[in-house]
Parts: C-alpha cells; structure tokens; sequence
C-alpha cells in the first residue's frame, strides 16, 4: 500500500467513527424538534375554542378542528355533548372564524344534532371562515319529543309570508366568508324556519360568501329552503336529493353568478324546484330531474341573464319551464311531460332562444305572453298538447318573437 492510499484510507475511517458519534445527536436532535413543533401546535390548538355564556356561542378561531377538539377545550356537555357511536349534540351556537376551518367528518362524527325545544331556540352554524362536511348527518333535534324539529313556517308562491315558523337551527355561510363550506356525501335535514326577510334561516344559506364552494351527493330534506344563495359565484350544485322542502328546493337568488346546478333529483317541494330570481347570470342548469314541486319546475325569474337550461327531464308539474323578466338566455334539449304549460315566456321576457326541446302530454306545449319580445323559437317536438301547441296570449305575441316551429 502506498503512502497516498494510506493517508486516504484513514481519513475514510475518521469520518465514518465521527459520523457513527455524531448520529445518535442528531437524531435526538431531529425529534426534539418535531416535539417541539408538536408541543406548539397543541399549544395553539388548546386556544382556538371559546364560549361566550351570554350569547351561548362556541367560537372557533382553530386552523383545522373536529368536533373533538371543541369537546376537549370545553369540557361541557351541556354545550357540546359526545354520545356513542360518534353522535353529538350541539346546545348552542357555533361560530367559525375567519381563517379557521371546522370538519364534520367520519375521523370522530356519524351525526351532529342540533338542539332544537320548537318554541325559542334556533342555534345557528354561522361560517366566516370555512366549514367542510362529509359522510355525516346534521339535523335538528328536540330532545323532549326525542325527534326532529318539525315546523319551519310558511309563505305563498307570491312571496308573501304567512307565518314565521317555529325556531329552528341552521347553516349560514355570512357575508364576506373568506373561505368555502363544501357539503358532500352527507344527509341534511330538518333545519331552517321563515323567520321573515333578511334573517338567513332558511337551512342552508349562503349570503355574499362561499365562492367556490361545492354541495355534492347529499340527500337533503324537509330545510325550509333546500337551498339559497345571493351575490355567490363559482358554485357547483351536483347529484343531491332535495325534496320535501317547506318552501323552494334549489334558490339561487340576488346576485348570483357562475354557478352550476347538475344532476340534481328535485322533487316534493311546496315551491318552484329550481329558482334563479333577480340578476342572476351564468347559470347552468343541466342533467336534472324536476317533478310533483308545487311551483314550477324551473324558472328564470327577474332579470335572469346568459343561462342556460338544458337536458332536463321535468315531469308532473304546473309549469315546466318558466322565463319570466328574463333576456338572452337558452333553454333547449329539454325533455318535459304531463304539465299544463310546457315552456312559458311571460312578464316581457326577451331575446331567449329555446330550441329542440320534446314537449309530451301538456295542455300548452308553447306559451308566450303578449309581452314577450324577440325571442326565438325553433325545432321543439310537441306531442298530445291537449289546449295548443303554441297557446298565445294574443296576436302581438306571436307576431313580436321569431317563431320557426313548422307545427304551429
């Protein structure tokens, strides 16, 4: 062995005995970090949940949190209250942060009821920041009658209320929410009551916040509104049950953008199924079935604009289709059947196009009101209308829209 082979080899040796000292520091080095880094996040973890007694608000200022990690910070089961078989029971308020995120979700809940004694309480979930549920069930619980609320109150078609209901809890998704409140795969029920206007207590309520954010495979049933939205964008709406709804199904109201509405079954609502009302736009309204609602099956409704309904199937109603004070929307590929009025143009809706549309078994296939106004219409299949094909409410009706339909 030469001189320069030795040297190397022995620095070799010196290395590796320094490495095999320095290793065990190291590594009690490395998990004195992460138990540091645990200890501080358990730190600010124990310090994002408080209760204010005299509003009876759980606050939750938590990055993440589960309903366990509000049940440990409290420990009061006379607020939050954790039974068997991960079925909770929430006795106030909850209030979600900006910058904070609460997960109903399978890690520690099957089931959150909120307490409801149909007289005075009407607990709010009230979202600032964002709220994640998935595979769960949410509803209201009156332990007295050891059942859901029942009442959620009532108003006519026309809007005008005729009684406010019973005091029910409810998700509200408030004004300037920074975050999203995605419901998915989960059974939402039993919440929501009129309270009047303004108050946000229809069931599932988002108002000016929540863009962006996705209700997805839920069964969601007897709320007060199945669903409400106003000045909310980017939504998807896609495959849930909603029915049996005291008032409208699917309400996307004031201000509402970019949201689309798909695959949705709607059904047994004592209102419109699908509304968009008062400067909607963008809307995609596509894929769903519509049947048995009291109101109509869907309607575009005060200044509803560029939207689309296409590919539904809408069955067993009063009206199908209805646009009313609504321009330059499409409404085609539509399949509609046993109704009195098929597709509706009333209150000088203008400038819609509805084409290719199979209309079966209803009084009126077409109808347009005198108002109406430069719509057009084309290559709809009407089969069995027992009144009219096309029912105009006069002779300007027809004349001030562009009609290509051979059969009338």
């Amino acid at each position: 062995m030469n001189k320069e082979t030795s040297i190397t080899t022995v620095f070799t040796i010196f290395v590796l005995l320094v490495l095999i000292l320095l290793l065990p520091l190291l590594t009690f080095s490395s998990l004195q970090n992460e138990h540091d880094r645990n200890v501080i996040a358990a730190t600010e973890a124990s310090n994002c949940v408080s209760y204010d007694d005299s509003e009876r608000t759980i606050a939750i200022t938590c990055k993440v949190a589960h309903l366990t990690d509000i049940y440990n910070q409290l420990r009061d089961q006379h607020i939050l209250d954790r039974q068997s078989n991960g079925i909770w029971l929430l006795n106030a308020n909850l209030t979600i942060d900006k910058g904070a995120t609460l997960v109903i979700d399978p890690t520690d809940a099957s089931w959150l009821k909120i307490i409801a004694d149909e007289r005075t309480l009407s607990y709010g979930i009230r979202v600032h920041g964002s709220l994640k549920i998935d595979s769960v069930k949410v509803t209201s619980w009156n332990p007295e009658t050891n059942d859901y609320a029942q009442s959620y109150g009532s108003r006519e078609s026309s809007g005008k209320i005729t009684h406010n209901g019973t005091p029910r809890p409810y998700i509200r998704v408030e004004s300037g929410s920074i975050g999203t409140t995605n419901i998915t795969n989960s059974e939402i029920a039993y919440l929501g009551y009129e309270g009047g206007w303004g108050s946000g207590t229809s069931g599932l309520h988002y108002h000016n916040g929540g863009d962006g954010s996705m209700i997805r495979n839920n069964n969601i049933h007897n709320l007060y509104f199945g669903f409400y939205s106003n000045n909310v964008g980017g939504m998807i709406i896609e495959n849930n049950l909603v029915y049996n709804s005291g008032h409208y199904g699917i309400d996307p109201h004031t201000g509402t953008y970019d949201m689309i509405i798909r695959n949705n079954t709607v059904y047994d609502n004592n209102g419109t199924a699908i509304i968009c009302s008062l400067d909607c736009y963008n809307i995609l309204i596509e894929d769903n079935e519509v049947y048995n609602n009291t109101g109509s099956g869907i309607t575009f409704s005060r200044n509803m604009t560029n939207s689309i309904a296409r590919n539904n199937y809408v069955h067993d109603q009063n009206n199908a289709i209805f646009v009313s004070q609504s321009h330059n929307n499409q409404v085609y590929n539509n399949s509609i059947s046993n109704t009195d009025d098929g597709i509706s143009l009333q209150n000088g809706a203008s400038k819609n196009k509805i084409h290719d549309n199979r209309i079966i078994n209803s009084a009126n296939g077409l109808r347009i009101n005198s108002d109406a106004d430069g719509n057009m219409l084309y290559s709809n299949k009407i089969i069995n209308a027992s009144d009219q094909r096309m029912n105009f409410d006069d002779p300007n009706a027809k004349g001030n829209n562009i009609i290509k339909d051979k059969d009338v």
